[in-house]
């Protein structure tokens, strides 16, 4: 469950090593984020000499969230934290390398770019 001001660690090589989630898209109303969801967040923590610098405005998809999450088998999965990976426009992913385990449930909404680089599928 992500909402606006919740702090994640980038799960990619971009640049980025933390991200504040400030917007939601979707229904105006929308209150939380789950695993396979678009947040628009703000780069507050960055690497120098990287394509994403702080400051900047992205777009990431969650693929980590603390809160357990039931999958339709009727288990339950949970991570240590909260990351997201920075994606560019067509749900690409803007690093070249994803740290992490990685839910399988992403592949179902269409990331399989990001699943198949990950080393890590949960």
């Amino acid at each position: 469950m992500i909402q606006k001001q919740t702090k994640l660690i980038v799960a990619d090589n971009s640049g980025a090593k933390v991200v504040q989630c400030f917007n939601i898209p979707g229904a105006s109303k929308k209150r939380y984020a789950r695993i396979g969801d678009i947040i628009v967040a703000s780069v507050k923590v960055a690497e120098p000499n990287k394509q994403i610098k702080k400051g900047d405005i992205v777009r990431a998809v969650v693929v980590r969230q603390r809160k357990p999450f039931r999958r339709k088998d009727g288990s339950y999965v949970k991570f240590d934290d909260n990351a997201a990976v920075i994606i560019q426009k067509e749900k690409e992913p803007a690093g070249t390398r994803i740290f992490g385990p990685i839910p399988r449930e992403l592949k179902e909404k269409g990331y399989t770019k990001i699943v198949s680089m990950a080393k890590f599928v949960v």
